[in-house]
């Protein structure tokens, strides 16, 4: 019986409840030791095997909190039969947990795994997870669970984590914090316990409302007398248990002991140990009779962990570090005997070292990238030798940063760096310094750390840290990092096309900058590995090469989709989503943004939510929504400014507010960014706005950049931008016509229709009024299509002065895909290509049941009422 949790009760009851009709939630029971958190999850246990639910059990287990995958064996172990019939990538990342396949490149690609898994087995009926001291999971685990959690929707599936304090945690989880019992439930607790009024009383007093202190309080102090009571409730706890386990003989005594060091609960490895004491199975008893353990087939736990901890510290040192090298000589795997080891060590010892680097070396094949940092970090402490301690602290931070840990890694790093004296620092330590600097959002200081190493690396070392120390530069407009970076590769001999030509844009030399980055982009597409295809798409975004970055980007996305690489896919998708609002499919980009947003958050890749915003900034300043545009370009950090800017400008523009596009164009010219496509395209927006403001000399030597800029591209939609510009400043018509020859071989629709309305008003005030009316009703259909309601009303006004008649704007019944969700819009689309929903579950890295979920949502929005039917429908944007 459960007394002051009926709120609790309450939520677990929804949520099994919920799984029962094929709703899947996640709960987080968070509380201090001894609150009741287990009592709940066995509770939640009962109440769903009642239900009819399968239920799965895990329990994070403290000596097992370094060790890769830990937690998920438990969850696995009776679910191997099923790995099977995952894909290829996830199956493969689930056999390599289990030790029998190799692991993936991508850390979240087990969460996708740990998904799919249970979401199959919720198909044969729904299912409740238990997650016992979650605080304890290894990280490769926790991750894992916590990404399962937050994508499973309509699958039939329930969980439930239970961490102590702050451990597990879980932003975007529904958590639940357990407080302490009120003193009309303690009462209740202790009504059984044989105690007078007063002595019931002390113990309501002293255990302050924790159940456990309750129990052991009333079974411990009913024949003390009353005193003061100084210490915390946890302490006195311990207290309690070292109390009761110093009454049991010592034989027991010592069997607790080397259960409480071997830590995992593993019967044979605490009997093989005993042997080397002479006791054994036998002298558990008194501790089984006394309710302080329970054995179970091979297994031994501890009622509650305090029990283990307070058999442990109880012990003195010396017996503590014999029961270790105990447990190692009859631990039965490699990391378990190095752990005992290295815990039966006092001092710096090489061998212990080199075991511990081993046991990293093997989490790090399974990319359990956060375990093998901890060991090699416990690999430093034992290294005798201070230049290879600093080595192996830089491989724990390399290793800290591949598991998303920048600020662990930050601490890693510097405490290498510190050990460094007289000697080269490690290889590889500058870098993963600098890529901490860039992730906490430090770029400038991060380029100049690399080009301070690379001034003293070996020319093959270097030349990658100048690539870097540039790219870190270009992020935060640090011209003279990219200078110097680029002077040094052509010393070293060493001259890079990427880093050189960044040089030459930052110089305005674009003659000769923009073609070596052109030839650069073909070279990076056409190689066969993945880094240099995000290179090429990079690049092309840089030089305003949008049809090579939709492709490239389109294709990498579909990679990722297909091989499970979901932790690359949030900057594929930005990239995705700019060439889309490009290309004018602005309802695709708002797709691919919130799958973005979704899976960073999921994955716990919070920054990159802020940096997506500049995306959907633009879409908002063309359709002119002037509240949602400044929220989302105000949002936008300094890495990904130039998007924000060039959003506002344009907005600034639609609006008519001329002066405030000067002053905010030359802001954004001395912000990060100014030499990238994005501002320079916003020279068009100036030159608009300096010509309706009177003041076109404000225009003049921007636009002589651009058209430099243009030319030396070659791009056919920023050489009609040029010309456009050039033509609203010399009032010729030339111009306008050329620049519409260059928008029908380019891909920009929103400029092109731009261009469309300026000639067709200049054709207006020229009194060929026929002609203004085609160019107008081209540069409407266009500016509608898009939403663009500001410039769509220009157009119309354009129109009537020009003697047509226009019809008033439609309301907005428009497009029926407008009624979907983005992920709708997403399933429907795979669906009507014929793909199964298995194959877009896959894709989308949700659950088959979840897509089902989708379509059967959207076919009333789309009028139809079977898959069958989307084939006759334009599910074009």
């Amino acid at each position: 019986m459960l007394y002051g949790r009926s709120a609790e009760q309450a939520a677990i009851e929804r949520s099994i409840a919920a799984a029962g009709d094929g709703h899947s939630t996640a709960l987080v029971l968070r509380g201090e030791l001894g609150i009741g958190k287990s009592a709940l999850l066995a509770w939640a246990a009962d109440q769903a095997s009642e239900a009819g639910l399968r239920v799965l059990r895990m329990t994070g287990v403290e000596a097992e909190a370094d060790l890769a995958f830990a937690g998920l064996v438990q969850l696995l172990w009776p679910l191997q039969d099923r790995i099977d019939g995952l894909s290829g990538p996830q199956a493969g990342a689930l056999r390599a947990v289990l030790g029998s396949g190799r692991a993936g490149q991508d850390r979240f690609l087990l969460g996708l795994a740990v998904l799919s898994l249970l979401a199959g087995l919720a198909e044969e009926g729904p299912v409740l997870c238990v997650v016992d001291d979650a605080h304890w999971l290894d990280q490769a685990t926790a991750d894992a669970l916590r990404f399962a959690a937050r994508r499973l929707a309509e699958d039939g599936v329930a969980m439930v984590f239970a961490a102590r304090g702050e451990g597990f945690a879980a932003p975007g989880i529904t958590e639940l914090r357990l407080g302490r019992l009120d003193d009309g439930d303690a009462g209740r607790v202790l009504a059984d316990r044989g105690l007078d009024p007063a002595r019931r009383d002390r113990v309501i007093a002293e255990s302050a409302g924790n159940p456990l202190a309750l129990v052991e309080f009333g079974a411990a102090q009913r024949d003390q007398p009353a005193g003061p009571v100084p210490l915390p409730v946890a302490d006195r706890v311990l207290a309690s248990f070292r109390a009761r386990i110093s009454g049991l003989p010592e034989r027991t005594r010592l069997m607790l002991v080397i259960a409480a060091a071997e830590g995992r609960g593993h019967l044979p490895t605490l009997l093989g140990a005993a042997t080397a004491f002479g006791v054994d199975a036998g002298d558990l008893a008194e501790a089984e009779t006394a309710g302080l353990v329970r054995v179970a087939g091979d297994t031994v736990s501890f009622r509650h962990p305090l029990i283990a901890t307070a058999a442990y510290q109880g012990s003195v040192l010396a017996r503590r570090v014999a029961v270790h090298e105990a447990l190692a000589g009859a631990a039965n795997d490699p990391d378990s005997r190095i752990r005992h080891r290295a815990a039966a060590t006092m001092g710096p010892d090489e061998s212990v070292a080199a075991g511990l680097a081993e046991a990293a070396e093997r989490a790090r094949r399974r990319a359990g990238h956060a375990a093998a940092a901890g060991w090699y970090q416990q690999a430093a402490r034992f290294t005798p030798v201070p230049r290879e301690r600093a080595g192996r602290l830089a491989e724990a931070a390399a290793l800290a940063l591949a598991a998303g840990q920048a600020a662990r890694a930050g601490e890693l790093a510097e405490q290498a760096g510190q050990l460094v004296d007289g000697f080269a620092e490690p290889a590889g330590l500058p870098q993963v310094r600098a890529a901490v600097e860039f992730e906490l959002g430090e770029p400038r200081p991060a380029a100049r750390l690399l080009i301070e190493r690379a001034a003293r690396a070996d020319p093959d070392r270097a030349a990658a840290m100048l690539r870097t120390s540039a790219g870190y530069a270009w992020f935060c407009g640090d011209a003279d990092s990219i200078r110097v970076a680029a002077r040094m590769g052509d010393d070293l001999g060493r001259p890079d096309p990427l880093v050189t030509g960044m040089a030459h844009l930052v110089d305005e030399d674009y003659a000769r900058g923009l073609p070596l980055l052109a030839e650069f982009v073909a070279e990076e597409q056409a190689a066969a590995d993945d880094a240099a295809r995000a290179r090429a798409a990079f690049t092309g975004m840089l030089i305003g090469d949008d049809a090579t970055t939709l492709r490239l980007a389109t294709a990498e996305v579909a990679r990722c989709r297909r091989e499970g690489r979901i932790g690359a896919l949030p900057q594929l998708l930005q990239d995705l989503a700019g060439a889309q609002v490009r290309a004018g499919r602005h309802r695709d980009a708002e797709a691919t943004v919130a799958e973005a947003v979704e899976i960073a958050r999921d994955t716990g890749m919070h920054p990159r939510v802020t940096r997506l915003n500049g995306v959907l900034a633009r879409i908002a300043a063309i359709e002119g929504d002037e509240e949602r545009c400044r929220r989302l370009a105000e949002d936008t950090p300094d890495a990904a400014g130039a998007a924000g800017d060039g959003a506002l400008i344009l907005l600034d523009l639609a609006i008519g507010d001329h002066e405030a596009v000067l002053g905010r164009f030359d802001t954004a010219r001395r912000r990060p960014g100014r030499h990238t496509a994005v501002l320079m395209a916003a020279v068009a927006d100036l030159v608009e706005a300096a010509v309706r403001a009177g003041r076109p000399e404000r225009a003049e030597q921007p636009l002589h950049r651009f058209e430099a800029w243009a030319r030396a591209g070659g791009q056919d939609w920023a050489v009609a931008v040029a010309l456009r510009c050039g033509a609203l400043l010399t009032g010729r018509e030339e111009p306008y016509r050329k620049a519409l020859r260059h928008h029908a071989r380019a891909g920009r629709p929103f400029e092109r229709a731009r261009t469309e309305l300026l000639y067709g008003e200049w054709l207006r005030r020229a009194r060929r009024r026929g002609d203004a009316r085609t160019s107008l009703r081209s540069a409407l259909e266009t500016f509608e299509g898009l939403r663009a309601t500001p410039w769509a009303e220009r157009a119309r006004t354009e129109l009537r002065a020009a003697g047509a008649s226009v019809a008033l704007p439609r309301p907005a019944e428009a497009n029926v895909l407008d009624l979907l969700t983005p992920q709708e819009l997403q399933v429907v689309r795979m669906a009507a290509e014929g793909r199964s929903s298995r194959e877009i579950a896959a894709a989308l890295f949700l659950s088959p049941r979840t897509v089902e979920h989708h379509l059967y949502k959207a076919y009333p929005k789309l009028g139809i009422s079977s898959r069958r039917e989307l084939s006759r429908l334009d599910l074009r944007s």
